[in-house]
């Protein structure tokens, strides 16, 4: 026998023979084809031969039709209402493991997309939606979106609406618009995200309507928000089609002329800054407007890099930004001047008209400071307005820099304060070391446990006369902190910690005044508003120093964020909301 005959079937050095090709290209030749075929699949009168066990093999649902003792088991002619081309492709898919999407026609993709749906070929469902997505067009769009609810693609169904949301104009004009589903229409005006001038849809709509007039017309028109519309379009486009009752008509007009906020719609554009130049935002009030959206946040001092306005009792100066469209967002990320330890005070209103201002963020009461992450319920916004109220220096409101947008990272909300679940007392976060002395300015915070020793690593400060004071860059819904005490012998301290939102008013959550500790610490709370936290020292059983390593807060201490996890999962009855204090291991290294 020649090498070459065998070559093929050589095994490679690690000792794998590999034949998969060969294999798939031999078993593709019994598709459809008579030889061995025990069954008989007809489809729209054409025969097609088949193999139970090959069928059986590669489906649950053939398994069950032909070897699970329904009736079809008992047949060797078996009549089936599938579309034929894509019954074909999927038996080629069965016998080969391959199908060239691209060398089908759309419809018959879809089809075997229903197929590989109705037959448990799931990797084949996953690598067809995969395909649509690629390939979606104006022309595509609105079938590709009937068969994704039609089958619950949920990631399809998705794709398709970010599609149609961004090119709203241009499918609203073609022609394929009128073959989507009565479900799927619905579906799509149904969200704030299908942001187009509410005329054109209403216009696309009763063309759609035309087309399907076996359609609940009612149900489909209600969905176009009519008060959106000025009352000459309402007047000479609606009125006049036919199909909005006379009293919604008035209705919509009743509703736009009294109420203060309407269903506004709006571009969507997950995870991006639409705050931006290229977005064509622009600042249309404050002093030195070209500063805020040029998205320098490094180079800004005394002088430049910076927009402000003059703040007063009145409250009616501001800052406003223009967004290039209506746009949906939930976040918006501030930069507030910081290069000294100054802080503000201030509160955010949005709006689409600039005539119905509605306030998202208000701090007006809390002291804060550098960078603010801000989220809100998701809002139709075109306008953002900053409104400074205090300034610990001056009155001045300075921002450095404005970001917006949509994210679907939203933290957990208490009364519009952000509550975390990670710590926030960081240097990343705009924490900072008020008060305090240490060799290096904000080492409290700075992550650091490790490296430590009898000079560096520590914040202290003289017992009776001094505190250590730690300001976090906004206001926390905060119920538990962590902090570690010197400890490189066996001294123990005694201290009490205080928080406050104002530096005025101060609340105690920690007491250890009469119970020394040592090393870490862990603690609980009732959760409230912080942004300042004062820990004050009141024994040492060494000196008349009190020494701090690091402070945290929320606490990222394991066992107790473990323990708040199973308190979520299975609340336990009569738990207390008051305060508790606990000492944890003396060594971090245990902890983690």
């Amino acid at each position: 026998m020649s090498s070459n005959s065998h070559s093929m079937a050589d095994p490679n050095p690690w000792g794998e023979i590999e034949l998969t090709g060969r294999f798939s290209e031999e078993m593709s030749q019994l598709c459809m084809n008579q030889d061995y075929s025990d069954v008989t699949f007809v489809v729209d009168d054409m025969k097609l031969p088949a193999h139970r066990v090959i069928l059986a093999a590669r489906s649950d649902y053939f398994r069950a039709m032909l070897f699970g003792g329904m009736s079809e088991s008992l047949q060797n002619v078996i009549e089936l209402k599938v579309p034929l081309d894509a019954f074909r492709a999927l038996l080629r898919y069965i016998y080969s493991g391959h199908m060239s999407l691209s060398q089908m026609r759309e419809e018959d993709v879809l089809d075997t997309l229903g197929l590989a749906n109705q037959y448990g070929f799931t990797e084949l469902e996953n690598a067809i939606s995969g395909y649509l997505r690629q390939v979606l067009s104006l022309d595509n769009v609105c079938a590709v979106l009937d068969a994704a609810r039609l089958y619950a693609f949920e990631a399809l169904m998705n794709v398709c609406h970010t599609f149609l949301e961004r090119n709203s104009a241009d499918i609203l004009k073609h022609e394929s618009f009128k073959t989507l589903s009565e479900q799927s229409l619905i579906g799509l005006l149904e969200r704030d995200s299908f942001s187009a001038p509410e005329v054109s849809i209403f216009v696309a709509v009763h063309e759609w309507c035309t087309a399907n007039p076996e359609a609940n017309i009612d149900l489909v028109v209600s969905q176009v928000r009519l008060p959106l519309m000025n009352l000459e379009q309402l007047l000479t486009v609606v009125r006049p089609s036919g199909i909005i009752d006379p009293d919604r008509l008035l209705d919509a007009i009743e509703k736009k002329t009294t109420s203060k906020f309407l269903p506004f719609r709006g571009a969507l554009w997950p995870e991006e800054n639409v705050a931006a130049l290229k977005y064509d935002s622009r600042t249309i009030k404050g002093e030195l407007p070209s500063s805020l959206l040029d998205g320098d946040t490094d180079s800004y001092d005394m002088e430049r890099g910076y927009t402000r306005h003059t703040i007063n009792e009145a409250n009616d100066q501001g800052i406003i930004v223009e967004l290039g469209r209506i746009f949906l967002i939930n976040h918006i990320k501030i930069l507030l001047w910081d290069k000294d330890v100054r802080s503000y005070c201030y509160f955010i209103e949005v709006s689409v008209n600039q005539v119905s201002w509605e306030r998202v963020i208000d701090h007006r009461e809390y002291n804060c400071r550098s960078w603010q992450f801000l989220y809100f319920p998701t809002r139709a916004v075109r306008y953002i307005r900053l409104v400074g109220t205090h300034n610990t220096v001056n009155k001045v409101f300075h921002v450095v820099s404005l970001e917006a947008m949509y994210t679907a990272n939203v933290p957990p909300l208490h009364n519009g304060i952000v509550a975390p679940v990670n710590n926030v007392a960081t240097l990343e976060m705009s924490a900072i070391v008020v008060d305090g002395v240490s060799r290096t300015r904000n080492v409290l915070i700075n992550g650091d446990v490790k490296n430590y020793d009898w000079d560096y690593g520590f914040t202290c400060h003289q017992l009776v006369s001094g505190m250590i004071l730690v300001q976090l860059g906004q206001p926390y819904y905060i119920g538990s902190l962590r902090l570690l005490l010197w400890d490189l012998d066996d001294r123990n301290y005694c201290f009490y910690i205080e928080t406050s939102t104002n530096r005025k008013n101060w609340e105690v959550v920690v007491d250890k005044r009469a119970e020394p500790v040592r090393s870490w610490q862990h603690f609980t709370f009732t959760p409230r508003p912080v942004v300042f936290i004062k820990i004050v020292g009141t024994y040492n059983t060494a000196n008349e120093i009190f020494h701090c390593v690091h402070f945290e807060c929320p606490s990222q201490d394991p066992v107790y964020l473990q323990a708040k996890e199973n308190d979520k999962t299975n609340p336990q009855p009569g738990s207390s909301s008051s305060a508790t204090q606990t000492s944890t291991s003396e060594n971090p290294e245990e902890e983690s």
